[in-house]
């Protein structure tokens, strides 16, 4: 079993959709069934469909246990992380895992390419939120955005998200990844939106490229812009755009604050801003630990629309404890 919840476990970090947002990580870097070109956290290394237990489910949620146990509740635990969470084939016993040991509520973000498969639907019916993706209105557009893995159909996944939908007792928030010159034109995102009235999620999300992606070409969408495509969807409809975060109680040691740095940075790209806010430690304190981490040449910064994000050199955490087994 191991003895540090960073390797499954990271944050909570700054969600713009879920709050304050506990990750727990079930696959690989980047074990992926889709390689999307706005994807954060850079090109798909693991092209599959394979469903396995990918992390051990025990030691999942010991680092859980262990974690929830050392700090304040966060708003979700969230299901994500590295790749395509629904790849790990004890996800449902790990939901399961959770309810039994938290009352708060489970989040599972998908990019929803298995929702086709009733062992799935089965597995993620035990949850509290699902936050699927449709990125495209047909195949071709699919191909060219998300670039799935060969053994997955756009029609297939159209279905599955209707299907699972239809039969999920809680709240399905749809997220919609739309792009500048591709999807973001007004006859593509028509497209998308048939495909959400067919779905019927709660609510439709309206994102688009914030971070660095792995596909330089990936071009943002103004706030503007996507208000205006808003009024295209069907339903309730949110525009996800950056905001605050309010503080937690620091005191963390700073080994502490490092690792759980290194474990955020090594999943996704942050700001200073987001390490602050996502941990509960004083700016200047962040910027401290991500200065130094720069210094050791194991962080990297990338200025990106203005701002600055860093992330874990190669993709990869520091060195693991040496009590991690």
């Amino acid at each position: 079993m191991t003895a540090n919840p960073a390797r499954y476990v990271y944050g909570p970090v700054p969600s713009r959709r879920l709050g304050r947002s506990l990750g727990v990580d079930l696959v690989p870097l980047k074990t992926c069934s889709y390689d999307c070109v706005y994807c954060q956290l850079g090109p798909t290394s693991n092209p599959t469909t394979e469903r396995r237990e990918y992390a051990p489910v025990r030691d999942v949620l010991s680092g859980l246990h262990a974690t929830l146990a050392s700090g304040s509740a966060p708003d979700y635990i969230s299901l994500a992380g590295s790749g395509e969470p629904t790849l790990h084939s004890g996800i449902g016993e790990i939901i399961r895992g959770i309810k039994a040991m938290s009352a708060v509520p489970v989040a599972v973000l998908t990019n929803g390419s298995l929702l086709w498969r009733e062992d799935v639907q089965r597995d993620l019916l035990q949850a509290d939120l699902v936050l699927p993706s449709l990125d495209a209105g047909d195949e071709a557009m699919f191909r060219r955005v998300n670039r799935p893995h060969g053994g997955v159909s756009f029609a297939q996944v159209v279905d599955g998200l209707a299907s699972f939908t239809r039969q999920f007792s809680g709240d399905v928030w749809l997220e919609v990844f739309l792009l500048g010159g591709l999807t973001a034109e007004p006859h593509e995102a028509r497209k998308i939106a048939a495909l959400v009235r067919r779905i019927a999620p709660t609510r439709v999300q309206l994102n688009t490229v914030t971070r660095p992606p792995a596909d330089p070409s990936a071009r943002r969408v103004g706030l503007k812009a996507l208000e205006g495509l808003a009024s295209l969807f069907p339903g309730d409809v949110d525009v996800v755009c950056e905001a605050p975060w309010g503080h937690a109680p620091a005191g963390a040691a700073p080994a502490a604050i490092r690792d759980d740095i290194m474990a955020m940075l090594a999943r996704r790209p942050c700001t200073a801003a987001d390490v602050a806010n996502g941990l509960g430690v004083p700016p200047n304190e962040a910027i401290k630990h991500l200065d130094a981490l720069v210094s050791e040449g194991v962080v990297g910064p990338r200025v990106v629309d203005g701002r600055c994000y860093y992330a874990a050199v190669g993709g990869q955490s520091a060195a693991p404890p040496s009590t991690e087994a």
